[in-house]
């Protein structure tokens, strides 16, 4: 493709992108699939074009929004929707050649750690710019006060309670959310693409994914640090609740490699799926797999999988 159709496409992809978040101001209960698709077409853009793509594509969308909303939201976006896809991107078509025509991509393992540093750095900028566990008690009470004037007839040391409990597990929670929309978006963009051919990198072998040691050592941190009371203890709950989808995606890398060694792979792994989709406490598991054999190597002793990353002629 041509430079002025790459960009034409990026920009195209941009304004999709701004779409999807705009339908905020419909208050539908529908725009909320919209809104978490918004990531899809800069993903898309970036995957199939280019890191240049995917941030004229974050600029495009960016300046939409300034122009519709205003430069708070459209700032809000930028660092929390925008910026983490061109990042991402730019990692994930990071490759180095390994002789014979191949090249060696980013592997997936790193993606997952350099997502989750983000997830980490924005849940730690989050709580202190709202002032720690007392900003977020504060500002939930706020939030919910309606809600809490229901439960008039309760003792108010229950509903102080009710607060708390929120307040110590919401930076975790939404940060987990966030966490989840990215690889959902960042896995349909590189799908689609695959399917067309369009796609700049191999898709990733999920078998391949390996975490760094730095992930469950910060998990453990984070258990000691539930021990303490205040900020000590928030973080230490966030962090933990975090690093479940680090976890479990390494957990899900050992199920697939476990998979291959059986008579129908397929049928095994839908399974799980479909259970998980429909219970969701399996996915716990999973991710209790994940942080054992990311100590433990567990994997070594299963059948062998693509490279590291995966490999494509060029």
């Amino acid at each position: 493709m041509s430079r002025s159709g790459a960009a034409t496409a990026a920009v195209l992809c941009g304004a999709v992108a701004a779409g999807f978040y705009l339908t905020v101001l419909t208050r539908s209960p529908g725009s909320l699939i919209l809104i978490s698709m918004a990531q899809l077409p800069l993903f898309a853009a970036g995957l199939w074009l280019g890191t240049g793509a995917a941030a004229l594509a974050a600029l495009v969308a960016t300046a939409i929004l300034s122009a519709a909303t205003g430069a708070s939201a459209a700032a809000f976006f930028a660092a929390v929707t925008a910026a983490p896809v061109v990042v991402l991107v730019r990692l994930a078509l990071s490759a180095r050649g390994r002789g014979e025509g191949t090249r060696e991509w980013y592997p997936p393992g790193l993606l997952t750690a350099w997502l989750t540093a983000l997830a980490l750095l924005g849940t730690v900028l989050g709580v202190l710019m709202i002032g720690g566990i007392h900003g977020i008690e504060t500002a939930l009470g706020r939030a919910l006060g309606p809600a809490l004037d229901r439960l008039a007839a309760a003792p108010l040391s229950e509903r102080r309670d009710i607060i708390r409990s929120l307040a110590l597990i919401l930076p975790g929670t939404l940060a987990l959310s966030w966490m989840t929309i990215v690889v959902t978006n960042g896995i349909l963009a590189q799908g689609v693409l695959a399917r067309f051919g369009a796609n700049r990198r191999p898709s990733p072998d999920i078998a391949a994914l390996r975490l760094p040691l730095w992930i469950p050592l910060l998990f453990a941190a984070g258990a000691a640090a539930t021990a303490f009371g205040g900020n000590a203890r928030l973080f230490g709950i966030n962090v933990m609740i975090l690093l479940i989808v680090p976890l479990c995606l390494a957990g899900l890398a050992v199920l697939h490699r476990a998979a291959r060694r059986l008579s129908r792979p397929l049928s095994a792994l839908l399974a799980f799926y479909v259970l998980a989709a429909l219970f969701g406490w399996p996915l716990l598991l999973i991710a209790a797999l994940g942080l054992f054999d990311t100590v433990l190597g567990w994997r070594r002793h299963l059948a062998g999988g693509k490279s590291f990353g995966g490999r494509s002629d060029g």
